[in-house]
């Protein structure tokens, strides 16, 4: 049987992921180009090759925050939050081969293409636009 201050801790963490998940999100969905997905391959920024060193620590940063909002949308899925579209920004900011194609899979379900609009628009962030291949 679960004791009562595990109760509250748990009640605690979910308030906590819920607040942080509303805050984070649409800040994220925005800082993403609204041409994103209008590519048919995604080109590297010039600064990729210049700078190796901050490349690397930014992947591997990226790569973490990506691994925690997937674990974090998990949670979500049986806690209050945003669970799916929480999982949906981790694997956008995960490095693995056929990302973008997925991406652009993904992003083309008008709902989803809905919601990320919509969480876009709450931080004044133009639509995405996609281009049909």
């Amino acid at each position: 049987m679960i004791e009562e201050h595990w109760l509250a801790w748990i009640g605690v963490v979910s308030i906590l992921v819920f607040l942080v998940s509303l805050a984070a999100l649409p800040w994220i969905v925005a800082q993403i180009p609204a041409d994103y997905f209008c590519h048919s391959q995604r080109t590297p920024a010039q600064w990729k090759s210049n700078r190796p060193s901050i490349r690397i620590l930014l992947l591997i940063a990226k790569n973490l925050l990506g691994y925690i909002l997937i674990a974090g949308g998990v949670l979500m899925l049986f806690i209050p939050g945003q669970g799916l579209l929480t999982i949906l920004m981790g694997g956008v900011l995960l490095d693995y081969p056929g990302k973008y194609r997925l991406e652009r899979k993904i992003v083309s379900v008008p709902k989803i293409l809905s919601a990320l609009n919509w969480l876009r628009s709450k931080r004044n962030a133009p639509p995405l636009i996609l281009n049909e291949d």
